[in-house]
């Protein structure tokens, strides 16, 4: 209730069976319909990625696909090399391709800015930023191509194939991944919110559908996790299931592991693979226990406040694992010296390995990287790991750089090399990001700081140019300056208001950028196009301007604050490029 919740849907499998079903809230509050765990299909996000990954395993079932090789071999446009290195299918499933985020056309609320498979794949392949099978970094672009890889040797186009090669087999007769709904589904849709007490949003329409398309009842999901419990059941056979479950790959033992499509969630000793999906409004995660032959499965059809739908499924499965599958947690400790050497270490700024790296877009990090800094007792505390409340978690170190959060489940490891931690992970993230120390250049530990320093200097410089003419005028004073000093003066103060406009109309065009997923299909391409153009003029001349002033005003007669106000100029206008340049402000193309 304090979360300010819509509708869910829980079930729960046993066994082969469908025993627990259950709705809660509304599918449509204005109407008062209530959830259906059998009928009211739900957005499921990247929970759509393990009907696209098991479409991919019956694929290599037939031989049609081979997880090692070469992924160009099933194409008919360049995946190219990374390092000499070619992505393989494996590298695919595992999100260790390598690929930077693609957010241009990504979603829409308009059927008219999806297009087919084959032009979404093609029309803007993402940059490589890392080594294929090098590190984890998860990638709806390498997912929708795998899509497209299976619609290429199946010769079937990719909504036709899982309609019949796995909805009509697994008995899911709720589920569709086409971008329209099917007449007889689409009233059937649960609407989305931000928060319960608010207006439901338009229905996202994704173009990597297979990443994140998929619309399908609660029941229909547990059918599918059925398939998969029964070692496949009528999707896969059991030696192909085997290979997908078990194939683990884990970039920071002992963290969880990724396998074929799925990744670990391990919990009380019990082996549990998963896959959670996250859009705006919808929120939804399944784990099945493999051995024990029980699956659950949880969507929400609200963020909540806070974004407590996250916490709310967390808890479940904790819950549930703690009521049916107990353990007692046994935990080694390190010595208390080390252990404040050990978090000493960690300290410092991080990037996400899943991030935006290539485009304009990587500005977003000056707001959007990590902290791990130590409390009051030398703890660690890590900024993206908060508890329901919103309190930093506490750690303790059980084994040499792994901890584990103080009272709860979750771990946190980092992988140390020549004395220094290179990356590191938790839990719920590792099988598919991690966590990686910030370049100095690019750390928005001093970054952040200079950028507000400098707009502040910059629009002091601008606004007290006409105020400090009217004083003058007032008093009849007039400084001592050359033709060419008052030119500098000048021109430094006009370009320091333009460079600081400039900055501004980047950050209203990011925010409407953001703000509504049709700005993201080329509304904005103009502005973007104008920015592009206007940035490095203005920023290059501001700096050249306020260098040729700081060498007039030391070769006059200024006094100390002048001089001293010289120099800031310049250090605002080196920042501003410094930022332009490393975040990529300054550039060519309208790709994002």
């Amino acid at each position: 209730e304090a979360g300010d919740p819509a509708g869910a849907v829980v079930i729960g499998v046993k066994d082969g069976k469908l025993p627990p079903q259950r709705g809660l809230g509304f599918a449509d509050i204005a109407t008062r319909r209530p959830v259906d765990p059998e009928t009211t299909l739900f957005k499921q996000a990247s929970v759509s990625k393990t009907i696209t990954w098991t479409a991919v395993m019956q694929m290599v079932e037939a031989g049609k696909v081979d997880l090692d090789k070469d992924i160009n071999a099933y194409l008919d446009f360049k995946i190219p090399p990374y390092d000499g290195k070619p992505v393989t299918m494996r590298n695919l499933m595992t999100h260790t391709a390598g690929f930077d985020e693609v957010q241009r056309g990504l979603n829409s609320y308009d059927i008219k800015d999806i297009p087919t498979l084959a032009v979404a794949m093609k029309r803007q392949v993402p940059a490589r930023i890392y080594a294929p099978g090098s590190t984890p970094a998860y990638s709806n672009y390498g997912t929708a191509l795998s899509a497209y890889i299976v619609e290429r040797v199946s010769g079937l186009p990719f909504d036709d194939y899982v309609e019949q090669r796995i909805f009509a087999p697994a008995g899911m007769a709720h589920s569709t991944m086409r971008a329209k709904l099917p007449a007889r589904l689409e009233p059937l849709l649960a609407k989305g919110y931000i928060l319960g007490s608010g207006k439901p949003g338009r229905p996202e329409l994704n173009s990597f559908a297979p990443a994140g398309g998929l619309a399908a009842s609660g029941a229909d999901l547990g059918r599918f996790m059925i398939a998969h419990l029964d070692n496949g059941g009528a999707l896969l056979k059991p030696e192909t299931a085997r290979l997908m479950h078990d194939s683990i790959t884990k970039a920071i033992p002992p963290l969880n592991g990724m396998a074929l499509g799925f990744y670990e969630q391990n919990i009380n000793g019990r082996r549990v693979i998963s896959h959670a999906g996250d859009s705006l409004e919808f929120h939804s995660q399944q784990w099945l226990f493999l051995a024990e032959k029980v699956g659950i499965y949880m969507s929400m059809n609200a963020a909540g406040s806070n974004k407590v739908s996250g916490a709310i499924r967390s808890q479940l499965f904790e819950g549930f694992a703690d009521r049916y599958f107990p353990a007692v947690q046994r935990d080694g400790r390190v010595d208390a010296a080390t252990a404040r050497e050990h978090a000493r270490m960690m300290v410092g700024t991080y990037n996400k390995t899943r991030r935006i790296e290539a485009s304009f877009l990587k500005a977003l990090e000056l707001s959007g990287q990590f902290k791990v800094t130590l409390d009051a007792e030398g703890g660690l505390v890590f900024s993206a790991a908060q508890e329901v409340g919103g309190a930093p978690r506490k750690w303790v170190e059980i084994a040499p750089f792994v901890w584990r959060e103080v009272g709860g489940k979750m771990r946190l490891a980092a992988k140390v090399e020549n004395g220094r931690v290179v990356r590191f992970g938790i839990d719920s993230s590792s099988p598919f990001m991690l966590f990686e120390p910030v370049p100095w250049y690019s750390s928005s530990a001093w970054l952040l700081p200079a950028l507000f320093a400098s707009l502040g200097a910059l629009t002091l410089t601008a606004l007290f140019w006409p105020i400090t003419a009217l004083v003058r005028r007032h008093y009849g004073a007039c400084p001592a300056r050359s033709t060419a000093g008052w030119r500098a003066y000048r021109l430094t103060r006009a370009l320091a208001g333009i460079a600081v406009a400039v900055m501004v109309t980047w950050l209203v065009f990011a925010t409407s950028l953001l703000s509504d997923f049709s700005s993201m299909n080329g509304e904005l391409d103009r502005m973007l196009i104008a920015l592009r153009i206007a940035t490095p003029l203005i920023l290059f001349a501001l700096l050249g301007a306020a260098v040729w002033h700081l060498w007039l005003v030391w070769q006059g007669a200024a006094g100390k604050f002048g001089r001293l106000w010289s120099v800031v100029l310049v250090l605002g206008a080196v920042v501003l490029l410094w930022i332009a340049i490393v975040f990529h402000l300054i550039g060519w193309g309208t790709a994002f």
